[in-house]
């Protein structure tokens, strides 16, 4: 892979600030500026090193870039492609970090339409509850898998440089077409988050609340950790993948009206059954998991 000469970060939280450290980590960039909502932020990010600049307009931005990471939350992509739109360089590469892909490629579609070519959706399979800049660390991406969803009119060179420019970054690349990538992930991403998020609110609404959390502690813990993440991120991540996320809930739904039928008779020999097989297929799926994975990145 060549050096990127000039990367621009658009959104320098945990996920866009760790790309560009672990692109300097690997000495494959030789500038990066970060673009964004809040200038604390950015401030913040070049005091760390995350950033050698921070820009306040789109224009001085992309002067000069040749690849751009979008990693604001999914909600804003529709606006900040139209806004960098008419800046955009003929040939520099655009790639996204957001966990929905059919939003973002509409997005793609209506505002960078003279730039299909070298606009290439991504989704690193990596996060933690934490976020902002402060939270990003060169590291997260290793051993982590980074989902390509390219574009039917991609030059195969794009595609390659967003590919290469991900495994400098330690991350093992797949490719998945983009309706099988937001089903995958309403499943066994977004899915998760929402139930989390709805038992702690749930808890936190009862009368006794304070009582109910004062004896919460491991399984609690574990099961309600992801209800710490991001509040907007993943309201338009539900929101934007709300189709297979339904699907997703009904099917949930059912097994647990199932497992309620279970205890509703008293079944102790199906309800075992179920929790043997449960059991299984998370030993199995955790020993994958292992071996496969950098124990110090979360799953997104």
């Amino acid at each position: 892979m060549g050096v990127i000469d000039k990367l621009v970060v658009c959104g320098v939280g945990l996920i866009g600030g760790s790309f560009a450290l672990a692109l300097r980590r690997a000495g494959m960039v030789r500038r990066i500026v970060g673009i964004g909502r809040s200038k604390e932020s950015l401030a913040r990010a070049v005091e760390l090193g995350v950033i050698d600049e921070a820009c306040g307009d789109w224009a001085s931005a992309l002067d000069g870039a040749d690849f751009v990471l979008l990693a604001p939350p999914v909600g804003q992509m529709d606006a900040v492609m139209a806004a960098m739109a008419p800046h955009l360089a003929p040939g520099a590469v655009v790639t996204d970090a957001g966990s929905t892909k059919r939003d973002v490629i509409e997005a793609t579609y209506r505002h960078l339409a003279g730039h299909l070519a070298y606009t290439v959706p991504g989704h690193p399979i990596a996060g933690a509850e934490k976020s902002g800049v402060e939270a990003a660390f060169a590291s997260l991406y290793d051993g982590r898998r980074v989902v390509v969803t390219p574009l039917p009119e991609n030059e195969p060179s794009a595609i390659l440089r967003v590919r290469e420019a991900w495994e400098a970054c330690g991350a093992v690349i797949h490719e998945m077409p983009p309706q099988e990538h937001d089903r995958v992930f309403a499943a066994v991403s977004h899915l998760p988050h929402l139930l989390a998020f709805g038992l702690v609110h749930d808890l936190a609404g009862r009368a006794n609340a304070e009582q109910l959390f004062s004896f919460a502690a491991g399984g609690f813990r574990d099961f309600t950790r992801i209800a710490a993440s991001h509040p907007e991120m993943w309201r338009d991540i539900c929101i934007a993948n709300r189709q297979a996320l339904l699907a997703e809930l009904d099917q949930y739904l059912a097994e647990l009206a199932y497992m309620r039928a279970l205890l509703l008779s008293g079944d102790a020999a199906r309800l075992e059954q179920l929790f043997s097989e449960a059991r299984l297929a998370r030993n199995v799926w955790g020993e994958q998991f292992a071996n496969s994975a950098n124990p110090a990145a979360r799953s997104e």
